[in-house]
């Protein structure tokens, strides 16, 4: 067996137990009141100015015969025709567009419009039909082949945001981020610069337009070991969150936090971010509300929404007021800070 599909086979049970653990049914819960933008073309839906613009947009790349469904969380209030910011979201192994809601609605609350992908090859769907067949889609799901349609799907979802929709003319192209957990983390990886090498050559899928990357319990990329060659070309702003408890366990495979570490450590950005939280879990990230501790989750979600905030200021804005006092607002949660800046 070659290192190459060792280290996808590797991958794929770490991305069994995660897809196992996250497994959840997504709700939409209400929205909160939000921030109002420019007006749209005709074709957009209109918006309140109590709260945001919630838009399920079912998308179709003719080139791959992929469907990209995603979910479009829009501020409903800004400065007349002001750019605003995005943040493209990709989740986890067995989630959908509609999860992560309570990032994607604290984003536009703050006027940063955010677009939740979802990857159909990798999404909530692997749950459905003959319960036998389970393990086999998730076997699917976590091999190379989806791993490199999920940041395609990134690349297109872009595309088709910015050039093929009445939203494109009110986003501000030079503060476009990336987010993700888990999965979804290692996709944005892979969209911020990540290489690997294949058959003597190397691949990456880096997609310029992203400027910065907030990754949510990233583990090892790929299971592949060498992340020093694949991560030092991340060159872009990350931001990096992880738990002390971020542990992933399956028969034949285990990944300790000290992983995460591993990942923050091997980007090679000079402009980067490690919070690490006191307990918690690996899903502590997703929308579950009792993953990691019915008390802890909620304050863990709350001092993340204001970390990656603060993030996104601070790389676009150049205000770094926000995380500079983010650890002593929240000291009593974090066991670990790293702020590394020129």
């Amino acid at each position: 067996m070659s290192s190459i599909d060792h280290a996808w086979r590797r991958a794929r049970r770490l991305f069994l137990h995660v897809a196992l653990a996250a497994f959840t049914w997504s709700a939409t819960p209400a929205l909160p009141a939000a921030i109002a933008v420019p007006p749209l073309a005709a074709r957009a839906p209109s918006a309140t100015a109590a709260e945001p613009q919630v838009s399920d947009l079912d998308w179709l790349d003719r080139a791959r015969n992929r469907a990209v469904p995603v979910r479009l969380y829009w501020p409903a209030q800004a400065a007349a025709h002001a750019p605003v910011p995005l943040v493209v979201f990709s989740h986890g192994i067995g989630s959908s567009r509609t999860g992560y809601s309570y990032l994607g609605k604290y984003f536009a609350s703050h006027g940063i419009a955010c677009l939740h992908l979802q990857h159909v090859g990798s999404d909530s769907g692997i749950w459905l039909g003959n319960p036998f067949g389970v393990l086999s889609r998730l076997w699917h799901a976590t091999g190379e082949t989806e791993a490199i349609a999920r940041v395609r799907d990134m690349r297109f979802a872009l595309d088709e945001l910015l050039e093929r929709s009445p939203y494109g003319a009110h986003i501000d192209r030079a503060r476009i981020a990336a987010a993700g957990h888990s999965y979804g983390a290692n996709t944005v990886m892979l969209a911020a610069g990540a290489t690997l090498q294949r058959n003597g050559h190397t691949v990456e899928f880096r997609d310029p337009r992203i400027r910065a990357a907030l990754l949510l319990s990233a583990p090892p990329f790929y299971g592949e070991p060498e992340l020093g060659r694949i991560l030092g070309s991340i060159k872009l702003p990350t931001l990096h969150v992880t738990a002390t408890e971020d542990v992933i366990r399956v028969p034949g495979y285990y990944s300790a936090p000290a992983d995460r570490l591993a990942v923050f450590a091997a980007a090679g950005s000079s402009v980067k971010t490690l919070a690490v939280f006191e307990g918690g879990s690996h899903n502590i990230f997703t929308d579950r509300p009792g993953s990691g501790g019915l008390l802890l989750n909620p304050r863990v979600k709350s001092a993340t929404q204001e970390l990656a905030l603060a993030f996104l200021h601070s790389v676009f804005d150049a205000q770094d007021d926000g995380m500079r006092q983010w650890p002593g607002k929240y000291g009593g949660l974090v066991a670990r800070w790293v702020h590394l800046a020129p």
